[in-house]
């Protein structure tokens, strides 16, 4: 049981200290960038693309990029198994809708009409 502990907390620093590599590398490359203004843009943006390039493959060995990829790759078979509506019944529905909701605009109008009707005749009654 202690080996195990022990193992776990080697994963997890091995994790932190990925992050902490990462993190650095995004600092170094804005700071690189500010003091070295002087130079070719083109020959920044290559050195920060290069690396951003690393800090992501490092990235991408960690435990969440990982969980991550998995996600997105279940997703998208997700994505696959799913039947979408045809142009046809889209058409159909979206017009179901506009109609419904032309129908509801017009019961509300008529029923705003009769309360402002009714307030304005009770307002007026004088005693």
């Amino acid at each position: 049981m202690m080996m195990k502990n022990k193992v776990q907390g080697y994963w997890r620093s091995l994790e932190v200290i990925k992050w902490l590599v990462i993190a650095i590398m995004f600092i170094v490359v804005i700071i690189g960038n500010y003091f070295y203004r002087d130079y070719s843009l083109s020959l920044r943006a290559l050195v920060v693309m290069l690396i951003i390039a690393i800090a992501c493959s490092v990235a991408m060995m960690t435990n969440k990029c990982k969980f991550i990829v998995m996600f997105t790759r279940e997703a998208r078979t997700e994505l696959r198994k799913v039947i979408w509506p045809t142009r046809q019944k889209t058409l159909n529905i979206t017009l179901i809708v506009a109609a419904v909701t032309a129908i509801m605009s017009l019961i509300l109008w008529g029923l705003d009409s009769i309360l402002v009707h009714l307030v304005s005749f009770i307002i007026g009654l004088r005693f």
